[in-house]
């Protein structure tokens, strides 16, 4: 396979500079990588580098601790579509999901879905911060997020304890079954752990690594 296709060339960093942002725009259509996952007040300028290039725009919505309300969550997805986002990762609220509020999580991300779709073919990746949840919560973050119409589940935000392993990845794949989005991120530097991941059962790669593993593949 042609691992660029399935790359999301990511700066989520908070120190991160316009010039940086440039640059990683400008790899992203020199690579062929599927999208530019940036944070939203970097949306519009990344939206005018890549007009026309074939690569996505990707950002974040309630990131990285998913704790914002849900009517947050759905103006920042409004907002970053309107800026010029193509794809939105939203964090769960993982907090309500450890303590079994299942019907809060359905409707904020079917809330935030909405909105995406609202715009039109919009992709909406739930991120699950899987390091802080037991193997039954995944599960049930999965099943939550097929319903409620997403379009992937997500490992990581690469800002909790922990990244994307072979193991949840296989969990997760498991559980959504084949037809549906599921993203690693968190971790993968290298092209050898990029083809665990994908041989796991990812068909998305968040990383920050695109270029080392393109080059290692």
């Amino acid at each position: 396979m042609e691992i660029a296709k399935i790359i999301d060339h990511t700066l989520l960093k908070a120190d991160a500079t316009d010039a940086q942002i440039k640059k990683l725009a400008e790899e992203a259509i020199e690579h062929g990588f599927a999208s530019v996952c940036i944070n939203p007040c970097h949306v519009k300028y990344v939206a005018d580098i890549l007009k026309n290039s074939g690569v996505k725009v990707c950002t974040v919505i309630g990131f990285p601790l998913g704790a914002n309300t849900v009517e947050a969550k759905v103006f920042e997805t409004k907002e970053a579509i309107s800026n010029g986002a193509q794809e939105i990762d939203m964090v769960l609220n993982i907090g309500k999901l450890k303590v079994g509020d299942y019907d809060y999580v359905k409707n904020e991300i079917k809330a935030v879905t909405r909105a995406a779709k609202s715009f039109g073919d919009i992709i909406v990746k739930v991120i699950l911060e899987t390091c802080y949840l037991s193997d039954e919560e995944k599960i049930k973050a999965c099943k939550i997020t097929v319903d409620a119409g997403a379009d992937f589940v997500k490992t990581s935000t690469g800002f909790g304890s922990g990244g994307a392993t072979v193991h949840d990845v296989e969990l997760m794949r498991k559980t959504v079954g084949e037809n549906f989005g599921v993203k690693a991120s968190g971790g993968i530097r290298t092209a050898e752990f990029a083809r665990e991941i994908v041989k796991a059962g990812a068909n998305r790669i968040g990383t920050s690594s695109g270029i080392q593993i393109v080059k290692g593949w």
